[in-house]
């Protein structure tokens, strides 16, 4: 919002009890159309100003609606110098140029019965510190409430009868176009014949070819799919479209209102291919959201610094059985093109057990697990099974190295996590290859 304040240089104070200050406000919202603007609201009140000997200090002048209380920093401003002593006076074009609301207009009244403000003087009256005038300035204030109150009930009853004829307020989304000669609030939606076609094949490669939304995306801009606008579409939007039920003959308006109605214009898609891509997305979002693996978010892309991610591979072999596969490949995030590669998660332990020899690990932290491995196992033998201690100590066997790479192959999640973790360094997965990075 534009706020200003202009110093009083252009004109000469003039002699008056009181100490003006002048406020100018017009809102950038469409239900203040008919009010003058700033510039000629100044110019007005400086004549008056001149005219009948008043005494302005100050000019203040800010872009911002006052529908809502305590919003309007230049107002607050203007408030808060009264308070201290620097005007005690007020001059505006018309009293709902100081307040539409409630909460501002008190704050108004009440410096008036501290006797802190004096007067407000608008273009066609004044209002003094008297009972009757604060009664009337009050009556003006919340007549301009009413009639923001009743701009808003009127919006609200419009859209919901556009709703109610199967269109839905705003600009339709990618796929359609407005009736650009109708009336305003009565355009009708006609589908766009440019991007219909790629619109519902989105739908279609999602629900039939099993593409997730990545794929649909990098399809789009090898198709030069474009907006309205001429702009491509980004990856945010190609879910929205994928998930978006105007596209069937049906919308819900406010989103998340719950009131749900029937489009009177021609469908892209059916309801079925629409439920039959949100199998597919629900499906998609599940395999990302909720699987857990080893290595994530522990290795970078030594190629362009993305993160790595891991994904399941099912393969149903000749005997009949089917064969699970974890993969570790670049998350592409920086790049989308990178040519990082895949590798097998026991490719990967392989290469960690190799490298775990000349690893640098934190021994303090690795240590700390394996004595407390040793100790339970400890218990167990000893407590559980009753066997008596040897001379030869578990704990003299036992290497931290040795240890980490049993934690590779045999151990948890968490665990392989958790070793992980104790490395003085980054992973670095490079074209299949495993190394490590010390800052």
């Amino acid at each position: 919002m534009e706020q200003t304040i202009v110093q009083n240089n252009s004109f000469p104070i003039l002699t008056s009890e009181a100490k003006y200050c002048l406020y100018a406000r017009k809102s950038t919202e469409s239900d203040e159309t008919q009010a003058l603007s700033i510039d000629s609201q100044i110019n007005e009140m400086l004549e008056l100003a001149k005219r009948d000997n008043i005494n302005v200090i100050e000019i203040k002048q800010e872009k911002h609606s006052a529908k809502d209380s305590g919003q309007r920093p230049v107002f607050n401003q203007m408030i808060k110098e009264i308070e201290q002593g620097k005007f005690d006076a007020i001059l505006a074009w018309a009293p709902d140029r100081i307040s539409r609301n409630a909460g501002d207009l008190g704050r108004v009244v009440d410096l008036m019965d501290k006797k802190i403000l004096k007067e407000i003087k608008t273009y066609g009256q004044s209002f003094a510190n008297s009972p009757n005038d604060k009664f009337l300035l009050m009556i003006l204030g919340s007549q301009a409430k009413l009639e923001n109150d009743n701009k808003a009930v009127n919006v609200k009853r419009g859209l919901k009868a556009k709703c109610s004829m199967g269109y839905r307020p705003g600009m339709p989304p990618l796929g359609y176009l407005h009736n650009k000669n109708g009336n305003k609030g009565e355009r009708k939606v006609f589908i766009d014949p440019i991007r219909c076609v790629t619109i519902k094949q989105m739908f279609e490669k999602v629900a039939y070819e099993s593409w997730s939304g990545r794929k649909v995306y990098e399809w789009l801009k090898t198709m030069k799919f474009t907006t309205r606008t001429g702009k491509f579409v980004t990856l945010s939007s190609v879910y929205l479209i994928l998930k978006n039920h105007f596209y069937y003959g049906k919308f819900e308006y406010p989103v998340g209102s719950g009131s749900w109605y029937d489009g009177a214009y021609e469908p892209i898609i059916t309801k079925e291919l629409f439920d039959k891509a949100q199998e597919h997305l629900t499906s998609e979002n599940m395999r990302c959201e909720n699987k857990e693996f080893a290595f994530t978010k522990m290795i970078k892309c030594g190629l362009c610094g993305s993160g790595v991610t891991a994904e399941e591979k099912f393969k149903r072999l000749s005997n009949g059985t089917i064969t699970k596969y974890i993969y570790y490949g670049c998350t592409r995030s920086k790049d989308i093109h990178c040519k990082c590669g895949y590798i097998r998660e026991e490719d990967l332990i392989d290469q960690l057990s190799n490298l775990m020899d000349n690893l640098p690990i934190d021994e303090t932290l690795i240590k700390q697990k394996l004595d407390y491995e040793v100790q339970r196992y400890n218990k167990f033998r000893y407590g559980v099974l009753g066997l008596k201690e040897n001379e030869e100590k578990i704990e003299d066997l036992m290497d931290y190295k040795k240890y980490a790479k049993y934690i590779l192959t045999q151990g948890s999640i968490y665990e392989k996590r958790e070793l992980l973790s104790c490395l003085k360094g980054k992973l670095i997965l490079e074209r299949g290859l495993l190394n490590i990075s010390i800052a």
